[in-house]
């Protein structure tokens, strides 16, 4: 939880900047990609974690 958590306030930090140098705006896009990137981030510890307990 404390990596989901730090990868959120990373890319939540960084990820506005990043689209408005692509110029996109980070109002409609931002809140759909780091819902996706802490998602993906949270899967793969878990299963990450899961891996470690039961190997």
């Amino acid at each position: 939880m404390m990596v989901t958590i730090l990868v959120a306030a990373v890319a939540g930090a960084l990820l506005p900047s990043l689209l408005r140098k692509m110029n996109i705006d980070p109002a409609i896009a931002g809140g759909v990609e780091l819902t996706t990137i802490t998602d993906i981030i949270g899967f793969f510890v878990f299963l990450g974690l899961a891996t470690l307990v039961y190997v």
